[in-house]
C-alpha cells in the first residue's frame, strides 16, 4: 500500500507512549582489530521508513552509547551493548522489549548503516551531530495532570503581541517537525521570524511527544478537547502576563482546528489559521484515500468513519489500516470527528486571517473557501506556490514530499509577512 499522508495521528516507529529507561549500562565487546577512533562521538541522521524520514541521534563512546529520537521524546536512552571492529560499529539496544540492532561503517566522514528493529531493517545514514542553538526560553504552565513544557521566543520589546503556535497532527512538534514527514523546522521558523518582527510567540510539544511525553501514558486517553484545554491554559497565562499587549492564536493544520476551538474560550485578539482543514475530518480523508487504497479497504475505512462520526469504536480493523484506525487512536477520531471547522469558526469573536498554499497536498482551496463561508469577515489569502509544510515547493508529489525534511529551505516568502501585518493590524 502506498504511503498515506493524511491529517490523522499516525504510529510511530520505535515505542508507544509511557516508554522507561532501562539503565543497563552498555559494554564493548572488542573486535580483532583497533577501532577507529573517529567513530567516537555524537551522531545524528534519519531512518529512512516506509512512513517517512525518523530523525535520531546517537552517542557513540568506547564502551557504552546512548540513543535519543525526540520526536518520540526518547532521550539518551542506553545502549544494552556496543562493538567496535576497526571501522564498523555494531549496537544494540532494548528498547522495552523490543529488540533494535544499529550496524553500521565508517565511510567518507559518515556513517552507513542500518536499523533494525521488529523484522524491519531500514537505512541510516550518521553524519556528525550539529548542535542547534536554543534561542527560546523554557516556561512550565499548570495543566491537567501536570505541567505544559513550553518554548517562548521572545520579541526584541516590551510589551509586546505574543502568538501561541499550535502544530498540526500526529507526531509534530513544536518545531513543526514529524516522525512521518521528517523535519523541516517550519513553525521553529515562524517562531523566530516573528521575533525579529517584534511578536512574541509561544509553542509546545503536545501531550505525549518530545518534552511533554510524560503527560500522557495511554493513546487511548487523547481527545482534541484535551489539546484544546491545554491551548487555553497557555493563553490564560499569556492573557494575566503584563509583558503581552495582545495575544494572537497561529494554527497550522489540525492545529487550526484546535485553535479555533480554543479561541471561542479565551479573549485573544485574533486568530490565525494556516492549511486549516473547512470541511469535517472524515470527508478530507476519504477525499485523500480514494487515491491511495484498493475499493475494499476504501468501503472498509468508510464504514469504520461513519461508525466513528456516530461515537461508535470499530472492534475489526484490517492490518493495512491499522496504523489509521488502531483501536488506541479511535477514541481520539470521535473527539475529532464531531466538529465541523467552518461552523466552530463563526463563534469565534476575534479577528480572523486565513492562509492557504496552492500546492498543500493535504489541506486545498476548497477548505479554505469553506471556511471563510463560516466566517464572512476573515481575510482569506492565498500563498502561490506553498505547500503544506510552508515551503515553496512544485505540484509534483515527489518533488512537494521531499520539501517535509529539508529544513535548509526558508518559508514561503509571502507567509511572515502576511501573519506579521495581519497581527499588528496594519492597514
Amino acid at each position: 500500500m502506498k504511503k498515506l499522508l493524511l491529517l490523522c495521528c499516525a504510529l510511530l516507529l520505535l515505542a508507544a507512549c509511557g516508554q522507561k529507561e532501562d539503565n543497563t549500562k552498555g559494554k564493548e565487546t572488542k573486535g580483532d582489530n583497533k577501532m577507529n577512533e573517529q567513530l567516537v562521538g555524537k551522531w545524528e541522521g534519519n531512518i529512512e521508513t516506509p512512513n517517512g524520514a525518523l530523525p535520531i541521534i546517537v552517542d557513540l563512546q568506547k564502551d557504552s552509547g546512548t540513543l535519543s529520537v525526540p520526536a518520540q521524546g526518547l532521550s539518551n536512552y542506553p545502549f544494552k551493548s556496543i562493538k567496535y571492529d576497526g571501522d564498523q560499529v555494531s549496537i544494540s539496544i532494548n528498547l522495552n522489549g523490543s529488540a533494535v540492532e544499529i550496524n553500521g561503517t565508517l565511510k567518507d566522514g559518515q556513517i552507513e548503516a542500518t536499523f533494525q528493529q521488529n523484522g524491519g531493517k531500514f537505512p541510516l545514514v550518521l553524519k556528525p551531530f550539529k548542535e542547534q542553538p536554543v534561542t527560546y526560553e523554557t516556561l512550565k504552565i499548570p495543566v491537567q495532570n501536570g505541567e505544559l513544557t513550553v518554548a517562548l521566543q521572545k520579541a526584541s520589546k516590551e510589551p509586546s503581541p505574543v502568538a501561541l503556535i499550535i502544530a498540526g497532527s500526529g507526531p509534530t512538534d513544536k518545531d513543526g517537525n514529524s516522525a512521518i514527514a521528517g523535519k523541516n523546522n517550519s513553525l521553529k521558523m515562524i517562531a523566530e521570524g516573528l521575533a525579529n518582527e517584534s511578536i512574541a510567540t509561544v509553542r509546545y510539544d503536545k501531550r505525549g511527544l518530545g518534552d511533554n511525553q510524560s503527560l500522557l501514558t495511554k493513546e487511548e486517553d487523547i481527545t482534541i478537547d484535551q489539546y484544546v484545554d491545554d491551548a487555553v491554559q497557555v493563553i490564560n497565562t499569556l492573557l494575566a502576563d503584563k509583558a503581552y499587549s495582545s495575544v494572537h492564536i497561529i494554527g497550522h493544520s489540525e492545529g487550526s482546528l484546535i485553535g479555533l476551538l480554543a479561541a471561542q474560550k479565551a479573549n485573544v485578539e485574533s486568530f490565525v489559521s494556516i492549511a486549516g482543514a473547512g470541511r469535517p475530518a472524515d470527508e478530507i480523508l476519504l477525499e485523500q484515500l480514494k487515491g491511495q487504497l484498493s475499493p475494499e479497504l476504501l468501503k472498509e475505512s468508510t464504514d469504520a468513519l461513519t461508525s466513528l462520526k456516530k461515537g461508535e469504536l470499530v472492534k475489526n480493523v484490517s492490518p493495512d489500516l491499522q496504523s489509521l484506525f488502531r483501536s488506541s487512536v479511535q477514541p481520539y477520531m470521535i473527539s475529532w470527528l464531531k466538529y465541523n471547522p467552518a461552523s466552530e469558526l463563526t463563534k469565534v469573536n476575534s479577528r480572523v486571517l486565513i492562509l492557504q498554499g496552492t500546492t498543500d497536498l493535504q489541506v486545498v482551496a476548497t477548505d479554505a473557501e469553506t471556511l471563510k463561508k463560516g466566517k464572512p469577515d476573515a481575510k482569506l489569502v492565498y500563498m502561490d506556490g506553498m505547500n503544506h509544510v510552508l515551503k515553496d515547493a512544485p505540484a509534483d508529489r515527489t518533488k512537494n514530499l521531499a520539501t517535509y525534511s529539508d529544513p535548509s529551505l526558508p518559508l514561503h516568502k509571502e507567509l511572515l509577512p502576511a501573519i506579521q501585518q495581519f497581527i499588528m493590524n496594519d492597514k
